[in-house]
């Protein structure tokens, strides 16, 4: 079965369902049908439906199973599926067709067909077919009670409304990307207020005469003169002390790398604050997200001594072949996956503008071990103290892999993530469920965070026109 959870497909919200009882007494709103992409995405998920049913497909522990011995994260939540429901098993006397109670108030039970010859029959080509057919099955053998089908196949369940089934998108640990914080928030102001702000001055929060709830801990903040909009001010909103405190980042800004918009200003300020210590920033190709990070993290460990090294990494998605198929050393396969990185890297050293540094060239950097640049495979396990942590690309990567990386870090690390919702290419998240979106999400009032938007292309203006009109 293919796990593709992109697209919106044929969705349908039940109103109002009658209470019906189930077969435990309980009162029974609906009976929900997992896909096994639904398991393999969250295993928790069989506990989110509250007081409704949930209903397992005996296809899709079928599946699950498909998938245990894999090393990757698809293979640990099969092997913890296949644990919680053989704890199920136990609890409810090995009957777990008849249904077991959830802790959480729900109902589980695993379905199998009538006729059970039937599993005898199947491939793999058929079991989207199969599981499908078992929720249509379910929805005639209860007919007074709502039936759906929850799947992140948008292709099964636009298939599944064409035969009258409900089917519906999973929700759990999805944001909207819509209402994605940016990070930015623009104030109309008196001019006497951009003018203080332009002087430098830190402006109290109480002094600000216009709604501020957008403002969260390390939102960049624009000034703009009510009377005059192109009189603004840019400045930074510090929690901490309560005030719009001016943006620190001085005409040369990092490595000579200069910031060319208000949002490369505010990426840069945060990028240099060593009081944030989990920074995401989202925007599309050519925004300069990589390329100011790599700057950032070159003047915080070489010239400030804030951190003792810079280490970056990357997620592996190849289309079609992994990174073991290459030949030669561990150096020599990295370096197609982490060329962008070299190549941003180049145009720094580049520049002529790196004599505050002794390093000539950036591959004395990685010999010396204070750049190292490396896949993500090997950061698991590892703790990372006192480092400037850059994680490229993360929307390919999950909720729980960015948790994973996340905890990783020590004391005094700082790490970025950076990355484009809208270009994944890992099958199995989407541009609302990948750990990047969730991250800037769930940490926007956190006072150790930051998050900015970027929306202007600054790499080339052919660049920026084929963003747009392609």
């Amino acid at each position: 079965m293919k796990l593709s959870p992109r697209g919106a497909g044929a969705e349908r919200q039940v109103q109002d369902p009658r209470d019906t009882e189930g077969r435990s007494g309980k009162m029974t709103r609906k009976i929900h049908v997992l896909d096994t992409n639904v398991l393999l995405h969250d295993p928790a998920a069989i506990k989110k439906f509250e007081e409704n049913e949930v209903v397992i497909p005996i296809y899709v522990i079928e599946e699950v199973d498909q998938f245990k011995k894999d090393m990757s994260e698809l293979g640990r939540n099969a092997r913890q599926i296949a644990r919680f429901l053989d704890e199920m098993r136990e609890k409810s006397n090995g009957s777990l067709e008849k249904g077991v109670d959830l802790d959480e108030g729900g109902r589980l039970r695993v379905a199998v067909p009538k006729d059970p010859s039937r599993l005898r029959k199947l491939d793999n080509a058929a079991m989207d077919h199969a599981i499908m057919g078992m929720a249509l099955e379910i929805r005639d053998q209860n007919p007074d009670i709502p039936v759906v089908f929850v799947t992140m196949d948008s292709n099964l369940r636009i298939r599944a409304d064409a035969l009258g089934l409900i089917a519906e998108n999973y929700e759990g640990g999805r944001i909207s990307i819509d209402e994605l914080y940016r990070g930015v928030v623009t104030l109309d102001v008196s001019a006497e207020l951009v003018d203080r702000l332009g002087r430098r001055e830190d402006v109290p929060m109480g002094d600000i005469d216009a709604p501020t709830d957008d403002a969260h801990p390390h939102a960049g903040i624009v000034f703009r003169d009510r009377d005059s909009a192109k009189h603004t001010a840019l400045g930074r909103y510090d929690a901490a002390r309560e005030v719009v405190a001016p943006l620190r980042i001085n005409r040369e800004g990092a490595w000579g790398v200069r910031p060319r918009n208000m949002e490369q200003h505010f990426a840069l300020d945060m990028l240099l604050n060593p009081d944030i210590h989990l920074l995401t920033l989202v925007g599309k190709a050519g925004t300069g997200k990589t390329l100011l990070t790599l700057a950032a993290g070159l003047k915080s460990v070489l010239d400030d001594g804030t951190y003792s090294r810079m280490l970056v990494a990357r997620p592996i998605f190849p289309l079609g072949k992994d990174v073991g198929f290459l030949p030669g050393t561990v150096e020599e396969k990295l370096t197609p996956w982490m060329q962008p990185i070299f190549d941003n890297l180049e145009y720094i050293f580049s520049t002529g503008r790196t004599r505050m540094s002794s390093a000539r060239d950036w591959a004395e950097l990685v010999a010396s071990g204070t750049l190292q640049v490396e896949p993500l495979t090997y950061i698991r396990g590892r703790s990372l103290p006192n480092q400037f942590l850059i994680i490229d690309e993360a929307q390919n990567l999950t909720p729980h892999e960015v948790k994973t990386i996340i905890t990783r870090c020590g004391s005094d690390t700082k790490i970025v993530l950076t990355g484009d919702p809208y270009q994944i290419d890992n099958p199995y998240v989407d541009v609302a469920s990948n750990g990047l979106s969730i991250v800037a999400q769930r940490f926007r009032d956190e006072r150790i965070s930051g998050h900015i938007t970027m929306t202007k292309g600054e790499r080339s203006e052919l660049a920026e026109r084929a963003t747009e009109l392609l």
